[in-house]
């Protein structure tokens, strides 16, 4: 297991005398041969700035780190794949953030490159191969052209080809799950928010935050141009937007309007779920699909990262509890770290919160921050630490009738009944 490093010029190499470690938490660890498996197509692999990579000196054992004008290499992995152990690095000036994105460890292994990490989802549906740009740009172009005043298909064209979203791209290409932004405000200040950074805060978000309110004939528009066949599914809260919920009359109106006119496809939101009353209204106007977004089931982690306002977490498990018992098949999209989602206190408490919310489904992702940030923010560990295969087994064992996934899935039954609701016509 060779360590892989960089030099100031981005070139990657492998040290031939040192042997990669990984960190879980502030802890730098020997990666195992069961963590690791084939660098996933799709990945990425970028070099660390401001870092130096760690190394074991094959010789003499010991760990140190690896003298020369070199940078940590991490791999930046694609929807489906769950990393177990972030690079093994030191900063050369702690004062220098990390940009925002989720770094796992990589060596160098039997001729390839080699992550820590698991995949729990099938990949191929969110490949970024699989969105031709040819096709995309005709895709684009069509629609722009004859939607000319929609400004809600004009700032998704900027997703799509800009920023490369592939659920923006979907859009576009009429397939899988669709977005349809709609708030450009929150009720929340999330530390690690892609689309919106306060000035003073070290890292800029990578990607810019719509700035306008659509009208609901917009939101109408895009979600009857994706809702053309019966897997469709078109989604509210995208990484470009605030809380969708904080829109929620225009979002109640345009799913309305919708259902009165096409029962094909799944309508999804996204959300932090703080907004009860609002996500009633929205439930009840007709949602198939709950995503709620959190990275703990203890408040005092939840609140340091999220840190909401005008709400608790304890709103976030109503709204999930009265959308299960309308019959909408919520999940939760789990912001997950290495040496923090795997302690014990925090593993415990999740499995109880997805008891007592009926989840279906636990959407695996991991979570983009600059790890030093990040665990001088939230509390201490209180108890012992697992690590992320064995916390996986955990929920595995402990929520049998929950799906460990990466992505929304419509399960057998709202299929069934969805198919029986469109023959009745």
């Amino acid at each position: 297991m060779n360590l892989v490093y960089a030099d100031r010029d981005g070139n990657l190499f492998d040290h031939p005398e040192y042997t990669g470690l990984g960190r879980s938490g502030e802890l730098v660890t020997e990666m195992m041969e069961d963590e690791l498996i084939p660098l996933p197509e799709g990945a990425t692999l970028v070099s660390l700035p401001d870092t130096r990579p760690i190394g074991v000196h094959k010789r003499t054992g010991e760990m140190q780190v690896v003298p020369g004008d070199f940078t940590a290499v991490g791999a930046l992995l694609p929807q489906s794949f769950t990393r177990l152990l972030l690079p093994g690095y030191v900063k050369a000036d702690k004062s220098k953030m990390l940009p925002l994105f989720g770094y796992t460890a990589v060596v160098w292994k039997d001729g390839g490159f080699y992550v820590a990490a698991e995949a729990c989802d099938d990949p191929e549906r969110w490949n970024p191969r699989n969105c031709d740009p040819d096709e995309l740009e005709l895709g684009v172009k069509r629609i722009l052209g004859e939607y000319k005043d929609n400004r809600l298909f004009q700032h998704l064209s900027n997703c799509a080809l800009g920023y490369e979203c592939l659920t923006a791209s979907n859009t576009f290409l009429n397939r899988w799950e669709g977005a349809v932004p709609v708030s450009f405000s929150c009720n929340a200040g999330c530390f690690g928010c892609i689309s919106e950074q306060p000035e003073d805060s070290g890292f800029p978000a990578p990607q810019t935050r719509m700035n306008f309110k659509p009208t609901t004939e917009e939101v109408v528009q895009v979600m009857l141009e994706h809702l053309k066949t019966p897997e469709s599914i078109i989604s509210f809260g995208q990484g470009c937007e605030g809380e969708p919920s904080t829109q929620a009359k225009t979002i109640i109106e345009a799913i309305r309007e919708v259902r009165s006119r096409t029962d094909l496809g799944y309508i999804n939101i996204n959300t932090n779920a703080g907004l009860t009353d609002h996500i009633r209204g929205i439930v009840d106007a007709g949602l198939d699909l709950m995503r709620v977004s959190t990275i703990s089931a203890l408040d005092d982690h939840y609140n340091a990262y999220y840190k909401p306002r005008g709400y608790t977490l304890r709103n976030v498990e109503k709204s999930l509890r009265y959308a299960a018992d309308k019959g909408v098949v919520t999940s939760i999209n789990y912001l997950i770290f290495p040496g923090v989602t795997d302690r014990e206190e925090e593993i415990e408490a999740m499995i109880e919160f997805a008891r007592r919310t009926d989840l279906k489904l636990i959407q695996l992702r991991n979570l983009n921050i600059d790890p030093e940030s990040y665990l001088s923010l939230i509390p201490a560990a209180r108890g012992e630490r697992y690590g992320m295969k064995q916390m996986l087994d955990i929920f595995r064992e402990e929520l049998p009738d929950v799906v460990l996934g990466s992505y929304t899935h419509i399960p057998d039954e709202l299929a069934e009944r969805r198919k029986k609701q469109l023959q009745r016509g």
